[in-house]
């Protein structure tokens, strides 16, 4: 049995940032449900990452995901997907990355994955900070956070994976004593 206290967790922050990775290792470590907001935004395609689902479409299908299961952890940004998802957080958790560490990042996994990283995607990468472009960015998130009426846990240091986890569990036993 898992004693955090937690049922709907989202690891949400710059691209780069590492939401990913650490929401994947903060679920493993929780024992509980994992998914990628990205697997219901994108469609399977050739190239990849260049078909949207349908807004009402995404939601559907993350909700039903989820639905089957005590605890989750959503990691990416779903600003705008849906009240009935977006409230559904008890805990969100942003994380925030110097632009040139999180390039370095995109453009090694670009080419792991890809053999080529985007100049196109690590220009929408960079300008997070600054939103110039439409979708993902910093305002953006922190209005989005600004809004949330859960907890928000604000990590904007590089540190390990583990150590990323440990600072969530460590705050959520905080919250949970102060609670």
């Amino acid at each position: 049995m898992n004693s955090f206290q937690y049922s709907c967790i989202n690891i949400v922050g710059a691209p780069g940032s590492g939401t990913t990775t650490r929401g994947h290792a903060l679920a493993s470590r929780l024992n509980i449900h994992f998914e990628d907001a990205d697997g219901f935004y994108w469609k399977p395609s050739n190239p990849p990452f260049s078909e949207k689902y349908d807004p009402g479409v995404r939601l559907t299908m993350l909700l039903e995901s989820i639905s089957g299961y005590n605890s989750s952890v959503i990691a990416g940004s779903v600003c705008g997907w849906g009240t009935a998802l977006e409230e559904s957080f008890d805990l969100v958790v942003f994380f925030s990355l110097p632009t040139a560490l999180r390039l370095q990042r995109i453009e090694a996994r670009e080419i792991a994955l890809f053999c080529k990283a985007n100049p196109e995607f690590l220009a929408w990468a960079a300008q997070y900070d600054e939103g110039r472009l439409p979708g993902r960015s910093r305002a953006r998130h922190e209005a989005w956070l600004a809004s949330r009426r859960c907890p928000v846990l604000m990590l904007e240091s590089d540190q390990t994976v583990d150590d990323r986890v440990e600072e969530v569990i460590r705050f959520a036993a905080q919250m949970r004593e102060s609670g």
